[in-house]
């Protein structure tokens, strides 16, 4: 069986793949040499910008099968039947770390969804808690420069990350989190995922209801210790990916149930805290679980550059029955989600294998621009409306309109009977066992005492303090104890 032939990129044969064309035996290279040249200039060029945020990522496809009826709820056509199923693509990833660092440390991780439905694609972009650091995407930017590493120093800095903190007291809630015991997943497979945001669901009547995504892993929760991550980081800094990786190709599907909590939309304005707070969780026994259905993860990408590095998620890919809410923070990902991508891919990224609906047809009149490979043809027309027979709009709203009063400016959320900033960090406090706690303290301890200004170790330890007093009371002893050693 003869073998395939080795060719340039414009499909001319390669002669010799292994010596460079000289100027005679030991002479200087060719610039004539056609092959070396499209050999480097494409090396040069094999990487894109990282992704600012989430850049350490891992995903697979799969599929989301529906189990409970949701129809009462919502139109989305993917939940439209117990026992439908949709392929999704997940991709799993660290937030503050870069595209070189360890998958076994302490932060967040994303846990973004693509369903691939028959009404276009739908993206959940989310994390592996219920809450974030902010609610007002204006102070994102500051909050990421703060986690991300020093202009100067070219690293990591607890002054920089805790000073960011003992400005935005919004934070204590998911700073408990990520101190806590979940803190570090023990693999992608073993940590729950959220919607976070809150989002908006329609019936087919126009009734109008606020959820909450909740994905409950069906292997279990398992987490890291501090001192096992550090050792798994050292011996296998990919040991999320590796995870990952084998569990599917052994045939060991990892699998989510999918709950939601559901709130009618004239229930939110007389809440008792504002319930478009990404800082603030839903309390169970006001808002139960739902059970929707299943998600399965059962195959690889083949490509991980080409699947998981150019896989690109926006918050505003929505589909019919399912819209925004006015949470801040999720109006914000809005835009900068898709605006991220067409930075680090081009605007026609969609149009890449992982991102192009697969269950329909995208069909729109955008055209040109950086990798474009419309197919439209020579009669398609590029403007609307047209006498062309070119696609027309529906005149169906997605979702339900936002209701929206008042002037314009820069306003503070409104608030509720319960906004503040420390009650809900409490309570997730007082929920943990007394070995959690004392992890707890250790945690942040370890990170508030290298801190070298003391006013800014007080003002986040005023923050503990408010949330519970027992709480600031051991984190001051323990941070007192570290930084008098």
């Amino acid at each position: 069986m003869s073998k395939r032939v080795l060719t340039t990129e414009s499909g001319a044969p390669v002669a010799d793949n292994q010596n460079s064309a000289s100027a005679g035996v030991g002479g200087p290279l060719l610039l004539q040499d056609q092959h070396l040249l499209e050999k480097l200039a494409r090396f040069n060029r094999e990487r894109i910008p990282e992704r600012v945020v989430h850049a350490r990522g891992s995903g697979a496809y799969g599929y989301f099968e529906v189990t409970d009826d949701v129809t009462g709820f919502t139109h989305a056509d993917f939940l439209s039947a117990v026992g439908r199923r949709t392929g999704v693509f997940l991709r799993f990833s660290t937030v503050a770390d870069s595209l070189g660092g360890a998958d076994a440390v302490r932060d967040p991780r994303g846990f973004a969804v693509k369903f691939y439905t028959e009404e276009g694609n739908y993206d959940l972009v989310g994390n592996n808690t219920p809450v974030f650091f902010i609610k007002d995407p204006l102070k994102f930017p500051d909050f990421i420069h703060s986690q991300k590493r020093d202009p100067f120093t070219g690293r990591q800095e607890p002054d920089n990350v805790w000073d960011f903190w003992a400005h935005s007291p919004e934070a204590t809630h998911q700073v408990t989190w990520l101190m806590g015991d979940r803190g570090i997943p023990a693999s992608y497979r073993h940590m729950n995922g959220y919607g976070s945001h809150t989002y908006q669901w329609t019936n087919a009547e126009g009734e109008a209801f606020f959820v909450k995504y909740h994905f409950k892993t069906n292997q279990g929760v398992r987490s890291l210790s501090a001192e096992q991550a550090a050792e798994l980081a050292g011996k296998d800094p990919a040991s999320h990916q590796t995870d990952l990786l084998q569990a599917i190709e052994r045939g060991v599907n990892p699998s989510w149930t999918l709950y939601v909590q559901i709130m009618p939309a004239a229930e939110a304005a007389d809440y008792r805290f504002n319930p478009f707070d990404l800082t603030k969780v839903w309390p169970h026994r006001d808002f139960p679980l739902q059970r929707v259905g299943r998600l399965v993860l059962d195959r690889n990408p083949d490509n991980v550059f080409a699947e998981v590095e150019q896989a690109a998620f926006s918050p505003n890919n929505f589909v019919p029955g399912i819209g925004p809410s006015p949470d801040k923070m999720l109006q914000g990902r809005l835009f900068a989600y898709a605006d991220a991508h067409r930075y680090r891919l081009g605007v026609n990224h969609t149009q890449l294998a992982v991102n192009a609906p697969r269950a329909t047809t995208a069909q729109n009149y955008g055209r040109d621009g950086l990798m474009a490979a419309n197919p439209q043809g020579r009669h398609a027309r590029n403007y609307e409306p047209n006498s062309y027979d070119g696609p027309v709009e529906t005149g169906r709203p997605l979702s339900a309109p936002l209701a929206v009063t008042g002037h314009t400016g820069t306003h503070e959320a409104p608030l509720h009977t319960k906004d503040d900033d420390f009650s809900q960090a409490g309570e997730l406090y007082r929920l943990m066992s007394e070995e959690e706690r004392r992890r707890l303290v250790a945690n942040i301890a370890g990170g508030l005492s290298q801190v070298s200004r003391d006013d800014v170790i007080e003002k986040n330890l005023a923050h503990f303090h408010a949330a519970d007093p027992e709480y600031g009371r051991r984190v001051a002893e323990a941070v007192r104890a570290l930084r008098e050693d």
